[in-house]
């Protein structure tokens, strides 16, 4: 039995520094790159692929809407062109840094309100899996189990790899809970982890997430891995795996 673990990395901007990406790709087997429209600069963007690659943690694209200010958790009702231009823009980015570095960009995941988006909003979902097939239809795209966005992916031959939050709640319908909401955000590393290995065992999904710019974030990211390696889970990139 094994899954990936990946988290959300390459945030900080300028003098802005958000989480501990060093102590983060210690952890994980997989990098969601900020790509500079919600955050991450290109000195950032660099020093994370850099750090990623001698680790040996795969780089995944993290597009998201242009809305730096926002960090990229507010909707933008984008034309469908104008997305898929922009997910293109984005991969394209961070994929040459990361090749100067001896990396490449191995997946593609949404960020924030885009992610979100991409459930149920069918030409948001399949503008970015446009984009995706655009630059490089061999990658795989990281989203939510049931949303559009993998479903439209299922149909014009990407790959799709269902993710699960362990330091998320979920809704009745199988939703990411709103962050406004106080319930939404799981603080407890001890009630991460043991989510993660019920879910590992269950086979809720290929890839979990782990946020890195919470609070306790490194703490939360090594309890949910010493506990899924204790319950027999091996912690392998999925871009390893058919």
């Amino acid at each position: 039995m094994s899954v990936d673990l990946n988290a959300d990395l390459g945030e900080s901007y300028g003098r802005w520094t958000l989480g501990d990406d060093e102590a983060m790709l210690e952890v994980v087997s997989s990098a969601n790159v900020a790509c500079g429209f919600h955050a991450g600069d290109p000195a950032t963007l660099l020093d994370t692929c850099r750090r990623a690659v001698a680790r040996g943690v795969v780089i995944g694209a993290q597009v998201g809407y242009p809305d730096l200010a926002g960090f990229g958790r507010r909707f933008l009702d984008m034309a469908d062109a104008d997305l898929t231009a922009a997910v293109i823009y984005q991969i394209g980015a961070l994929d040459g840094l990361a090749r100067t570095v001896g990396g490449r960009v191995r997946y593609v995941k949404p960020h924030g309100a885009l992610y979100h988006a991409c459930v149920d909003h069918e030409g948001q979902a399949a503008a970015v899996v446009e984009g995706v097939r655009a630059y490089d239809r061999q990658l795989p795209l990281l989203g939510l189990r049931g949303s559009a966005l993998l479903r439209i992916a299922r149909e014009r031959k990407v790959r799709q790899v269902t993710e699960y939050f362990v330091d998320r709640t979920y809704t009745a319908e199988g939703r990411l809970t709103d962050r406004r909401q106080p319930n939404a955000v799981i603080s407890d590393p001890e009630y991460a982890a043991r989510r993660a290995v019920r879910a590992a065992q269950e086979g809720m999904a290929e890839s979990f997430c782990t946020h890195g710019d919470t609070a306790g974030a490194v703490a939360m990211a090594r309890s949910v891995r010493a506990a899924l390696e204790d319950a027999g889970v091996a912690i392998t990139p999925f871009v390893e795996r058919e």
